[in-house]
Formats: structure tokens, C-alpha cells, sequence
């Protein structure tokens, strides 16, 4: 949502502020940010301060959990923006504290979360690209989850990308650069955050559990690994031939709404090996041979079962809509 004065209206959904005395706004930037301060995401955080002298003007954010796009988005507009000449950002002066809060005269943040990003949205940002930033720092368009621009709103901005934009930056978040268009992706410089973790770690665990679980995870990813390379691959056994994929689904506690994320996003993995020319699976060579257009439309399917379960839809049902669905885009010579 854009407003009046053409700044982009922050969701309350996704924005935690409280109302001062003054009239200003609080805003607990260490709860915000949290997502993007974990240790996990030190390495990006670590590339982004190493471009502050010279700011890509657009940068596609990858990878990490939709939340930790949005922080590592926003740390990135408080590092540019930040007042404090070391120590960047501070976290404390008035341009950070706006900045994070997504309620700074130069921020434009447009939300995929809540819907399609429309072509009106965008072209509220582009009547006010040609004018210089209001303050010092630089001007921030973030696009949250920007596989959810519509055709016209994804042309309006590459309209805006191709043009320079002195003192003005772009991010686009995604889950995957493939769910964008590639026009949009070869004009950004592309940042991947660390994956989601293979299990969520309980905020209440003890030093000793957590570091007990940090010595085990090489064990836990494996063996997780091996347990989705047998899923994918009969998913791909399913796709050609038909058999034994319903029998794994109804197999009592053999699948949960967790595992099915995992599922999803190695199958999203393995499409993009095979979109890259690598296919080293059985899945990805599958996938390899589908040709661009069914390639895009079981991308669409991904998204599908990530949003159901996501809603919490039973997870056997999600996975065999995928298997009928990927049936029927598998090229005829693989059956």
C-alpha cells in the first residue's frame, strides 16, 4: 500500500511500533532486525557493509525465510542510511530508527505478503524517482516477496530499473531468483541469505542443548538430506511411471507439514539446477527436459503447495497434488 504523500504505508501485520508521548515513534529495532542479526546470517551481513562505498542500485536478496529477507532489507537501509560516521548502523539515531520502523520519508516498501504488487503501487514510486532523496542518505524501494508482481507491475519497474537512479536503491526479495523474471534478475546484483535451517531451533533451549544440536547438525543434514533425496526421487519415479508414490503418502506418520516444506523447497532447488543446466538428480533431469513454459508453470505449482501448507492444508494432500500435477507437465518421452 502506497500512501497520500507517496511514501509506502508500512503493514501493521508485519511492523512492530508504539506511539510515544511526543507524538514520534518506538520502535524495538533489536526485535525487527533479529532475523537478520542471527550468527548464521554474520557471512551476509559481512558482503552487504563490504558494499556500502558503492551501492548496487538494485540488489536481489535470496534465500532465508521470508522474515529474514525483510530484516536483512531493512539492516541494509539503516546501514546506508545510518548518521553515525563508525559503527554503521548504529541502531539508535533518528535515520535507523525510521528506517526499520519503514516509516522514513525515503523508504518505499511494498508488501507481496498482502496480495499481488499492482502496477498503481509501482507507479506511485516512479512519480517520485526522478526527485532527488529528501534527506542525506539514500532513497530505499523494497519490494517484499517480489514474485507477487503482476506482469504490468514487473515491466513498469524494469522500466525503472533500466534508467540510473542516482542516490536511490532497490531490493527485491524473493524466495528463489528463478520466481522472478530474468530480465528483473540480470539488472541486480543477487545476495542468497543462508537457507532455512533443516529443524527450528525453540527459543527456550539451554546453552548445552544448543550447542549439543550445533555438534550434531552435520549428522541431522544428512541425514535429512538422504531421507528428501528418496522423496524427490519418487517423485520423479511417479511422474514417469506412475506407481508407488500414493502408498509413501498415506504411509501413517511418514510425512508432516515440516517435511513437506523441506520437500517443496528441494523440489524448487532442483528446478533451478535444471533451469542453470546442472541436473545432477534424478528430479532435476526430469525437470531439465520439460522446456521454459512448464518449466515457469510448475514454478507456479510450487508456490501453490508452499502458500497450502503454509495455511496449514494436510500435507499428503499437498504432496499429491504436486505428484499429479508434475505428471501431467513431464515431457511424453519420459513416461
Amino acid at each position: 500500500m502506497v500512501s497520500q504523500d507517496g511514501t509506502a504505508a508500512p503493514a501493521a501485520s508485519h511492523t512492530k511500533t508504539a506511539a510515544t508521548q511526543s507524538g514520534g515513534v518506538r520502535t524495538d529495532m533489536t526485535d525487527i532486525l533479529a532475523p537478520a542479526l542471527a550468527s548464521r546470517q554474520a557471512r551476509v551481513r559481512g558482503f552487504l557493509h563490504r558494499l556500502t562505498d558503492s551501492p548496487p542500485q538494485v540488489l536481489l536478496m535470496e534465500g532465508g525465510t521470508a522474515d529474514e529477507r525483510e530484516a536483512m532489507s531493512l539492516y541494509w537501509a539503516a546501514l546506508l542510511n545510518c548518521t553515525l560516521p563508525t559503527q554503521r548502523p548504529c541502531l539508535a539515531c533518528t535515520a535507523c530508527a525510521q528506517m526499520i520502523a519503514r516509516q522514513h520519508r525515503d523508504m518505499f516498501f511494498l508488501d507481496g505478503r498482502e496480495g499481488s504488487i499492482k502496477i498503481d503501487n509501482v507507479r506511485a514510486v516512479r512519480a517520485v524517482l526522478g526527485e532527488p532523496p529528501r534527506d542525506d542518505g539514500q532513497r530505499m524501494v523494497i519490494l517484499a516477496e517480489a514474485q507477487a508482481l503482476g506482469n504490468e507491475a514487473a515491466n513498469a519497474l524494469l522500466k525503472s530499473l533500466e534508467e540510473p537512479r542516482p542516490g536511490t536503491s532497490f531490493v527485491l526479495l524473493a524466495p528463489q531468483r528463478e520466481r522472478l523474471l530474468p530480465t528483473l534478475v540480470s539488472r541486480s546484483w543477487v545476495l542468497t541469505l543462508a537457507w532455512p535451517q533443516p529443524f527450528p531451533q525453540h527459543a527456550d533451549q539451554s546453552d548445552a542443548m544448543s550447542s549439543a544440536a550445533s555438534s550434531d547438525a552435520g549428522e541431522t543434514e544428512s541425514e535429512l538430506a538422504a531421507v528428501l533425496t528418496e522423496w524427490t526421487d519418487a517423485l520423479a519415479r511417479f511422474a514417469v511411471e506412475g506407481t508407488g508414490w500414493f502408498q509413501r503418502t498415506s504411509s501413517k506418520g511418514s510425512l508432516d507439514n515440516l517435511l513437506g516444506q523441506h520437500i517443496i523447497a528441494r523440489c524448487q532447488r532442483e528446478l533451478a539446477a535444471a533451469i542453470i543446466g546442472h541436473p545432477r538428480s534424478a528430479l532435476a533431469r526430469l525437470l531439465a527436459d520439460m522446456g521454459p513454459a512448464r518449466q515457469r508453470k510448475l514454478d507456479e505449482v510450487l508456490a501453490e503447495c508452499q502458500e497450502s501448507l503454509a495455511f496449514n492444508v494436510n500435507p499428503a494432500l499437498v504432496m499429491d497434488w504436486l505428484a499429479t500435477r508434475l505428471t501431467l507437465l513431464a515431457p511424453r518421452q519420459a513416461r
